[in-house]
C-alpha cells in the first residue's frame, strides 16, 4: 500500500529559517511542499523518509532566499495492482461504491465490479446484492455507509489538474473540466467470493 519513491527538487529555504540546521530546515519544507499532495504519476505522498543527497546552496541576485537541490525519499500511498485493502463505504450512487480509508477517499468501485447480480435502491442510497441462497430464493444483502469493506485495487488514474484561473469581479474564473476532478482515483472490486462487506463472510 505504500511505497518508497525517491525524488528530486530544488528547495528554497527563507533567510528567516537559516537559523536552523540544513537538514531541518529542508525536512520542514519538504514535508510542507509534497506531504498530503498528490504527486503526478507517484501517489500521494505523506511523509519524508530521507535524505540521500545535498548539494551546494546557492542565493541567487534579488533573493535572500538560498537554494539548494536535494535527492530524497518519500513515503507515498500507491496500492500495487490487485492488491486487497480494507475500507469503509463512505457513501452510494449510480456510479458505484465510495470507499474510504480515512486519509483516501478518492476510492470507487463501479456497478460492473460488485457481486453478481446487484442493483442500486434509489430510497436507500444504497447497492444491494441479490445472494442467491440456493434453494431458489434470493436475500438482499445492502451495501450502506459505515459499513467494513475489503476490495481489489484494479485500476488506478492521475489527472493533472490545472491552477485556480484569475478572479473578476470577486468570483474565481474556472475552466468547466477542472471542477471537482481528483489527481488520484483508485478503482476497486468486489466481485469474488471473500470480497464486499467482511459480514457478509464472518460465519463462512
Amino acid at each position: 500500500m505504500f511505497i518508497l519513491a525517491e525524488l528530486k527538487d530544488t528547495v528554497r529555504i527563507p533567510p528567516w529559517k537559516f537559523k536552523y540546521k540544513l537538514n531541518d530546515a529542508i525536512t520542514d519544507e519538504l514535508n510542507r511542499k509534497l506531504a498530503n499532495k498528490v504527486y503526478l504519476n507517484v501517489g500521494l505522498c505523506v511523509a519524508l523518509h530521507d535524505i540521500i543527497k545535498i548539494d551546494d546552496s546557492y542565493i541567487f541576485p534579488g533573493d535572500g532566499s538560498s537554494h539548494t537541490k536535494v535527492i530524497f525519499r518519500f513515503i507515498v500511498f500507491r496500492p500495487f495492482m490487485e492488491e486487497i485493502l480494507t475500507g469503509k463505504i463512505r457513501s452510494c450512487s449510480v456510479d458505484g461504491v465510495h470507499v474510504t480509508l480515512g486519509f483516501f477517499e478518492d476510492i470507487v468501485i463501479p456497478p460492473h465490479k460488485l457481486q453478481h447480480p446487484s442493483r442500486f435502491d434509489q430510497t436507500e442510497q444504497a447497492w444491494v446484492w441479490e445472494y442467491d441462497t440456493g434453494d431458489g430464493e434470493k436475500h438482499d444483502l445492502f451495501m450502506d455507509a459505515g459499513e467494513i469493506i475489503r476490495f481489489r485495487v484494479v485500476g488506478e488514474t492521475f489527472t493533472e489538474t490545472l491552477p485556480t484561473g484569475p478572479t473578476v469581479s470577486g468570483e474565481k474564473v474556472e475552466k468547466p473540466e477542472s471542477k471537482n476532478v481528483s489527481p488520484y482515483t483508485l478503482s476497486g472490486a468486489i466481485d469474488e467470493p471473500g470480497l464486499g462487506l467482511l459480514s457478509w463472510w464472518e460465519n463462512t
